[in-house]
C-alpha cells in the first residue's frame, strides 16, 4: 500500500511541467485553536435521504443557469478540501504537487487569494480543512518527507504549525472537525502499525489514541462528532477489503464492520444526522456506494459507477448528495443526490481529464460547490450550480 501511494504521489508531480506564482493578499477573518472530546459540534439535521433544489444562493456563488466551473490556480492541486466562510465566499486547503508545499486558496470581491501555508520540506498531503464561526482556518494535513501528522492554523498573528504525531510514520487520510469551542479533533492512518487513530486537543495538549489495529485498517478517514461530542469514524480495512466504522461512547470505543461484499470501503466520507445516525460514501467494486444506519441495521445502496474521491453532505431536510470522480474512459467530475424519487446524476464537469480530489459543500440555500483538480489543464478548479 505504501508503494503504491508514493508512487502516485511520485508520478503526479513528475508530469506537472506548470506552476503559477500566486498573489498573496489579507486573509479571511482568521484564527483556530483547539479540542475537547466532550464540546458540541455542528451536526446534520434530520432524516438520511434527500437533495434540495433551493433557491437562489449567496451572492458569491452567482452564474448563468446549471454548473459554473472556473480554473483557481494553475499547477499540481492536490488533496482539495473546501469550505464556505460564514458569508458564502468558498475556501480552499490543496497540496501543491508542483512545489511539494500547503496552500490555502479563498475567494473575495477582488477575486482569488492564495497564501502558502507551510513550505517546510514535502508537506501537505490529504489536507483536511475547517473554518471558525468567524472564518479562521485550520488544516490538518500529512508531512511525506518526515512522516508526521501536522496541523496548522491561523490567528490575527498568522499562520501556527504544530507537529501532532509523530511515532512512525503517521498521519495519513487525516479528517479534521473543529469542536464548538474551536478544538481540533483529527482521525487518521497509522501506516507503521496498520492502524486508525484518533487524537483531540484541549487546554492540556494533544491526546493521541489507538482505535482499531486489527490487521491493516484506518486508511481513508472520516471524522464527524456526535450531536454530544463524542467522535466517529468511517475507514477502510486494507486486509480485509471492507468498510469500517467506529464511535465512542462513555463505554470506549466500538467498532462495526458496515460493508464487506468484495473490495469496498476506499474513499469514505461520513456524516451524521441531527439525532447521531451515520451515513458514508465510499467506492466498492468499481461502482458509487452509500449507507446509512437506523436503528440496527445498515442500509447499503449502489448510487452511481465511479466512485472515487468521494464527499457527502446532507441536506437540511436530511437528503444525501455526494460528488465523485468517475474514471475510465470519461474522467468526470460528477455531482449525485438523492430525492424522494430517487438517485439523479449529473456531470458537473466532463471539460477534459477532470474531477480527483473532489471536496463538496452546500451553500445555506442547498445548492452545491466542489472543489477539485484539472489533470487536463492542470489545475485547481472550482465549479458550483446556481438558479441562473
Amino acid at each position: 500500500m505504501d508503494s503504491v501511494k508514493r508512487l502516485i504521489i511520485t508520478l503526479t508531480v513528475a508530469t506537472i511541467v506548470l506552476a503559477s506564482v500566486a498573489a498573496f493578499a489579507t486573509p479571511l477573518s482568521a484564527g483556530a485553536g483547539n479540542a475537547s472530546k466532550a464540546a458540541v459540534a455542528t451536526t446534520h439535521t434530520a432524516r438520511v435521504g434527500n437533495a434540495s433544489t433551493a433557491a437562489v444562493t449567496t451572492p458569491p456563488i452567482v452564474g448563468a443557469a446549471g454548473w459554473h466551473t472556473e480554473m483557481v490556480e494553475s499547477g499540481a492541486a492536490e488533496y482539495t478540501s473546501l469550505q464556505l466562510t460564514p458569508d458564502g465566499w468558498p475556501a480552499i486547503s490543496y497540496y501543491s504537487g508542483t512545489n511539494g508545499v500547503l496552500k490555502y486558496m479563498y475567494k473575495s470581491l477582488t477575486g482569488w487569494h492564495a497564501e502558502t501555508v507551510d513550505s517546510s520540506d514535502n508537506v501537505g498531503l490529504y489536507s483536511s480543512l475547517q473554518l471558525t464561526p468567524r472564518g479562521r482556518p485550520a488544516i490538518s494535513y500529512y508531512d511525506l518527507t518526515n512522516g508526521d501528522l501536522k496541523y496548522a492554523y491561523k490567528d490575527m498573528a498568522g499562520w501556527h504549525i504544530q507537529v501532532v504525531d509523530s511515532a512512525g510514520d503517521v498521519g495519513w487520510e487525516p479528517s479534521l472537525v473543529l469542536t464548538a469551542s474551536g478544538w481540533p479533533a483529527i482521525s487518521y492512518h497509522d501506516h507503521t502499525n496498520g492502524a486508525l487513530k484518533y487524537t483531540y486537543k484541549d487546554a492540556s495538549g494533544w491526546h493521541n489514541q489507538v482505535v482499531d489495529h486489527a490487521g491493516y485498517v484506518g486508511e481513508y478517514t472520516s471524522l464527524q462528532l456526535t450531536p454530544t461530542g463524542w467522535p466517529a469514524i468511517s475507514y477502510y480495512d486494507g486486509m480485509n477489503h471492507t468498510l469500517k466504522y467506529a464511535y465512542k461512547d462513555a463505554g470506549g470505543w466500538h467498532i462495526q464492520v458496515v460493508d464487506s461484499g468484495g473490495n469496498v470501503g476506499a474513499f469514505t466520507s461520513l456524516r451524521l444526522t441531527s439525532s447521531g445516525w451515520p451515513a458514508i460514501s465510499y467506492s466498492g467494486n468499481g461502482v458509487l456506494k452509500y449507507t446509512y444506519k437506523y436503528g440496527v441495521r445498515w442500509h447499503n445502496e449502489v448510487v452511481d459507477s465511479g466512485g472515487g474521491y468521494t464527499s457527502l453532505q446532507l441536506t437540511s431536510s436530511g437528503w444525501p448528495a455526494i460528488s465523485h470522480w468517475e474514471s475510465g474512459m470519461n474522467w468526470t467530475l460528477k455531482y449525485t443526490y438523492k430525492d424522494a424519487s430517487g438517485w439523479h446524476n449529473q456531470a458537473a464537469d466532463n471539460s477534459g481529464f477532470v474531477g480527483q480530489y473532489t471536496s463538496l459543500q452546500l451553500t445555506s440555500s442547498g445548492w452545491p460547490a466542489i472543489s477539485y483538480f484539472d489533470a487536463t489543464n492542470v489545475g485547481l478548479k472550482f465549479a458550483y450550480k446556481s438558479a441562473s
